[in-house]
């Protein structure tokens, strides 16, 4: 088999559900007992994914990532700084649950060029990542099929060495893969069928009962993985979607931000410090004096966009949208769910608001992309888990293609956002960047840049 999935094979198949130590060449988990307790552990207080591994995916192979508080990817057309963050939001999706054919609707695509099938024409890709945290650092490796049909074949948790869990696919007509996890004392190890679709570190929770010290282990591991890819919201703003007026919802951020104006009405009344933050940063990013943010509520007019406003015309970039200004329609906008709203820059006293949907492309992403720094999963459309404080959970913030559409200012604006966020803790960031953003960065300490050559 090509050298993609081969590392998942393993021995002779066991029962369903046997309970008995472990015989196969394959290393499954350890029997030893562990080196220290989890209350020995030290480790970061948030679990934070500090490296990803494409060890066959699209056009890298072997490849281990370092990931920081603030991590670029930069590199030539190309490269693979898409696919890298790709593979990142695939593992985070797999832990919220999702099945297979859900994170991967073209398998295929991701499978290495030159990768060679096997007799049986199976072809596949392998990707991973650390992830540390209160346990200490956890190893989660997966290998997935994806010719000539979808499924996972092999999928390591590890710590210290010690193999926590493994699966495989032992029969191929059988949609599970065979598993073993690590219990301790007498028993050893667990294993039992899963589904072949799905990511089995995130099933631990629901399969484990956390009875033995070794069982507790495995429950550590495998949350705090969890935890730590499930805090994750890929962000790419879409300024043709946020021009027109929004109805007033829950004001969470949708990934596209064509909700913007509705989170910044949430943000307003609920998060003042924030707001404010948001505000200062919009006089970098935006033209014209800008006074604060402000919403408003809205007529549809008859191109989709507010009553006293309408789309920056082609050339309206950045330094376009201070002489396009029309008064927004209605007064100020409170909590209450219903009708729509528009968000407004104002321009100080005296001077007419401008409408967001007279900002250039590279202003409104310039906005939603500091908004989403600034904030947290409370207004972003993220599912975090749930029984875990936030205060545990760090939010980290895809972004491919950051600085599309932005100046140099704008670019070093949002570093700088994103260093202020992440040096308290609740938010990471992995962008995919241009050469200017990625010079800029490596002279911003805190700023991890990884080069990628074609």
């Amino acid at each position: 088999m090509d050298a993609t999935l081969d590392a998942t094979r393993s021995a002779a198949t066991l029962p369903s559900g046997s309970r008995t130590p472990p015989a196969a060449p394959c290393p499954p988990p350890s029997c030893a007992p562990p080196a220290a307790s989890l209350g020995a552990v030290a480790g970061p207080g948030r679990p934070a994914v500090t490296e990803l591994r494409l060890s066959a995916f699209g056009r890298h192979r072997a490849a281990a990532f370092p990931l920081g508080p603030v991590t670029l990817f930069a590199g030539a057309s190309g490269s693979g700084k898409s696919q890298a963050l790709a593979a990142y939001a695939a593992l985070s999706r797999l832990a919220s649950g999702a099945a297979l054919d859900e994170v991967f609707p073209d398998p295929a695509a991701h499978v290495p060029e030159r990768a060679v099938p096997d007799p049986d024409g199976r072809r596949g890709f392998r990707i991973g990542c650390t992830v540390d945290g209160p346990a200490g650092p956890v190893r989660l490796d997966l290998a997935v099929q994806a010719e000539p049909e979808l499924r996972v074949v092999g999928e390591r948790l590890a710590q210290d060495g010690q193999m926590l869990l493994t699966t495989a696919l032992r029969d191929p007509r059988r949609r599970s893969v065979q598993a073993a996890w690590f219990t301790g004392g007498a028993v050893g190890v667990t294993r039992a069928p899963l589904p072949d679709d799905r990511l089995a570190t995130a099933l631990l929770p629901l399969r484990v009962a956390g009875a033995t010290a070794g069982q507790r282990r495995v429950l550590a591991a495998a949350e705090q993985v969890v935890v730590a890819l499930r805090s994750v919201f890929p962000c790419d703003p879409r300024p043709e979607r946020m021009r027109a007026p929004v109805p007033q919802g829950d004001g969470r951020l949708h990934g596209d931000c064509r909700n913007l104006a509705d989170v910044l009405r949430r943000t307003r009344h609920e998060c003042a410090t924030r707001h404010a933050l948001l505000a200062a940063a919009a006089r970098t990013g935006c033209a014209g004096p800008v006074a604060g943010l402000d919403v408003r509520g809205a007529a549809a007019g008859p191109g989709g966009g507010t009553g006293g406003g309408g789309r920056g015309g082609p050339g309206a970039g950045r330094g376009g949208s201070a002489g396009g200004r029309g008064g927004p329609v209605g007064g100020p906008v409170g909590g209450p769910v219903g009708g729509l709203v528009a968000a407004v820059l104002d321009r100080g006293p005296g001077v007419p608001a401008t409408d967001l949907g007279r900002l250039g492309a590279g202003e409104l992403r310039f906005l939603a992309l500091a908004l989403v720094l600034l904030t947290g999963p409370g207004v972003l459309q993220v599912e975090p888990v749930a029984d875990v404080l936030a205060a545990r959970q760090a939010l980290t913030v895809l972004a491919d293609d950051l600085d599309r559409g932005l100046d140099r200012g704008q670019s070093a604006e949002l570093l700088r956002l994103a260093l202020l966020s992440s040096g308290r803790g609740h938010v990471r960031l992995a962008a995919a960047v241009g050469e200017a953003t990625a010079g800029t960065g490596r002279g911003l300490p805190g700023v991890s840049v990884v080069d990628l050559v074609p």
